[in-house]
């Protein structure tokens, strides 16, 4: 597991979590074909300086444990987190657990997928999470996480209470 990266800067108006989930460690060296050649540190770098730019904090967690990932939706509930972006990996398609957890905190949340899961095996075509997120956004690489991260800026300014 690797430890969480939190950028949080003065003055910044809210929290976007990014979750990543089993095997995405493996990033850039695990079966590029699918998952291209981009590390997740390189990932997370560039998602929390776009967050930064925008003005808001930017926290990042990669476990391959189902108990972590959902001890920090549940965290997500009252530490400041506005948003979320979660590739779930694997757990996509097998936890119910983690799914119960997201709709406990009731925080919007968006699905990445960085290849395609429509165009791979049939039991990847199933998610237990699709239906409760904003939106799901898949086959687009490691691009996806940033137009995820875009919506949920556009997302959070137009839902401000101020």
């Amino acid at each position: 597991m690797t430890k969480p990266n939190l950028h949080n800067l003065a003055g910044q108006k809210s929290t976007i979590l990014i979750l990543h989930g089993p095997n995405l460690n493996m990033l850039g060296r695990r079966e590029p074909q699918y998952y291209g050649a981009e590390t997740l540190d390189s990932i997370n770098n560039r998602l929390c300086n776009e967050a930064a730019a925008a003005g808001y904090a930017c926290t990042t967690l990669q476990s391959n444990s189902e108990a972590t990932l959902i001890e920090r939706v549940h965290t997500a509930f009252d530490d400041g987190t506005a948003f979320i972006i979660i590739n779930p990996a694997a757990f996509t398609h097998t936890s119910i657990a983690l799914r119960d957890a997201f709709a406990a905190v009731k925080l919007p949340f968006i699905e990445v997928h960085l290849s395609n899961v429509h165009a791979r095996e049939s039991f990847r075509h199933h998610s237990y999470f699709s239906d409760l997120a904003v939106g799901v956004i898949c086959g687009l690489g490691p691009a996806g996480y940033s137009y995820a991260l875009e919506h949920a800026i556009d997302y959070l300014k137009r839902n401000q209470s101020t």
